[in-house]
């Protein structure tokens, strides 16, 4: 039975089911969802800032502080295939390696630091968009990245807040800069960073 992620029956799951195994026992897709906001809007609060160097391992300890509470495996990389409709995610054999070089590369570019607020605009919607396509967890990508990027942006010194963007908006953004167009990605940025922080 595919779940949203197209990888059917696996061992992330109840068997016959599309709901991910849990420490709540929880077997219902709706109220599962309901507690992960939950659970991870209070787990966020506790998750710290640190300043640079960032890595997978650094995402990875996001995760596992946001998920802990319910899955077995927060913060660990998922061991199986990912697909949302016409968007495949990277193999886990690559995943590592991939997101070593988007890392690498945010440190060449010295993590942003120093840009003003268009060039930092650009720079940080082709790195989400391209972290994005890792997908390196099972479940709460988006969450997890969302809080790597809040510090990246704030060490690069501007303000970053995610209210005013749309789930349909932050979607389609999603899925056109796995097609190479990074322009919804940072139409999304331009509202989301705020002004330089003094």
């Amino acid at each position: 039975m595919p779940d949203k992620y197209g990888v059917g029956e696996d061992a992330y799951c109840y068997p016959g089911s599309t709901v991910l195994r849990n420490k709540l026992d929880i077997r219902d897709e709706t109220t599962l969802s309901e507690a992960e906001q939950q659970l991870t809007a209070i787990a966020a609060d506790d998750v710290e800032f640190n300043p640079p160097p960032y890595d997978l391992a650094y995402l990875q300890n996001i995760h596992r502080r946001l998920f802990s509470d319910l899955y077995e495996w927060a913060g660990e990389l998922r061991t199986v295939g990912m697909a949302k409709q016409d968007t495949r995610f990277c193999q886990p054999a690559f995943m590592a390696q991939e997101a070593s070089k988007i890392f690498k590369r945010m440190a060449t570019a010295n993590w942003f630091e120093g840009m003003n607020r268009a060039d930092l605009i650009v720079a940080v919607a082709d790195a989400y968009s391209d972290i994005n396509v890792i997908h390196p967890f099972r479940e709460g990508n988006g969450r997890s990245q969302r809080i790597l990027f809040e510090h990246l942006i704030m060490n690069a010194g501007f303000e970053i807040s995610w209210w005013n963007i749309e789930k349909d908006e932050w979607l389609l953004a999603n899925i056109a800069a796995y097609n190479c167009v990074l322009e919804p990605m940072e139409k999304v940025f331009k509202k989301c960073i705020g002004h330089a922080i003094v």
